[in-house]
């Protein structure tokens, strides 16, 4: 039976791709003794834990194409950087200004916040000229993937949802505002793993919006339960500052919909991107075991 049979599951393969995603990253970033050494330390730090959902999103959806992960791991070592990126930024005290992060402190604490700063812009830049080296891949589709990246991560994506977001403390936004704002802020970098595998797999214009459709519906299902989260679970278990969002008077689904409401929305994107992921092909079970583990989450 093979690896990558329907009968075996992708969570047998999990740990497999974590361990690839390690020696992608551990390649590719500097090591920590080059000249500047605290950057590079302090860079080595800012991507070491989490869940890396973005990557196994990646491999997920190469094994559902039929690409080889070969070809991936640029794009899935592409997108922990920005995410990473974001995060240390994000932390900033002229952000959100955040001592903790995946359970420990965060990059401007545990060194400074000039590193934290210079930290953010070199794992961004790092980002692209992964997808630029690529292997496996042409010319078109690097650029196309770069293109699709730096879409996902600017003042149209990520970054122009981190604005909102920040301009938006306390203020009572409407729900479609607030979707808009998360479609940007978290849900961009997630449809964008989606995006890199079709453009890879040169899928059709149809599997291609059926990714997109998938990528959508998981991006803002997952950024509700954040908010969830971030009501009902406690620092230790989330890693970061529980209640941040109710401290800092920003909007969020539960206080729009309701905590119940807000789970059952969650719920229903959460069946769309199945049904969405049944569309990309008629073996999914990478896609649809994803959507089931991220609705399953704590943390």
């Amino acid at each position: 039976m093979s690896l990558t049979s329907p009968e075996v599951s992708f969570d047998t393969r999990v740990p497999a791709y974590l361990r690839r995603l390690e020696h992608a990253m551990d390649a590719l970033l500097p090591p920590g003794n080059t000249d500047p050494d605290r950057l590079h330390q302090a860079m080595r730090y800012a991507c070491e834990g989490g869940k890396h959902l973005r990557a196994l999103m990646v491999y997920a959806t190469g094994e559902t194409l039929g690409v080889a992960p070969e070809k991936l791991d640029a794009a899935a070592c592409a997108v922990e950087l920005i995410h990473a990126y974001s995060l240390v930024h994000d932390d900033l005290p002229g952000m959100d200004n955040d001592d903790l992060r995946r359970g420990r402190p965060t990059v401007h604490k545990a060194y400074d916040v000039a590193t934290g700063i210079l930290v953010g812009d070199a794992l961004q830049t790092l980002a692209f000229e992964a997808l630029a080296n690529a292997s496996g891949l042409d010319a078109e589709q690097k650029i196309r993937m770069i293109k699709a990246l730096t879409h996902a991560s600017g003042s149209l994506g990520m970054v122009g949802g981190q604005a909102v977001d920040m301009a938006s403390e306390n203020l009572t936004l409407s729900l479609d505002r607030l979707e808009s704002l998360h479609a940007r802020k978290t849900g961009a970098l997630i449809l964008v793993t989606c995006q890199l595998v079709g453009i890879a797999a040169n899928v059709s214009d149809r599997v291609r919006d059926a990714l997109e459709h998938y990528g959508k519906r998981i991006g803002l299902a997952f950024q509700i339960q954040d908010d969830v989260l971030d009501q009902i679970a406690d620092t230790a278990t989330l890693g970061k500052t529980a209640g941040k969002d109710l401290a800092q008077n920003k909007s969020t689904f539960p206080s729009l919909l309701g905590l119940e409401q807000a789970r059952e929305r969650a719920d229903a994107l959460f069946d769309q991107a199945r049904e969405a992921a049944r569309s990309v092909s008629s073996d999914a079970e990478p896609l649809l075991w994803l959507a089931d583990h991220i609705q399953q989450r704590n943390h």
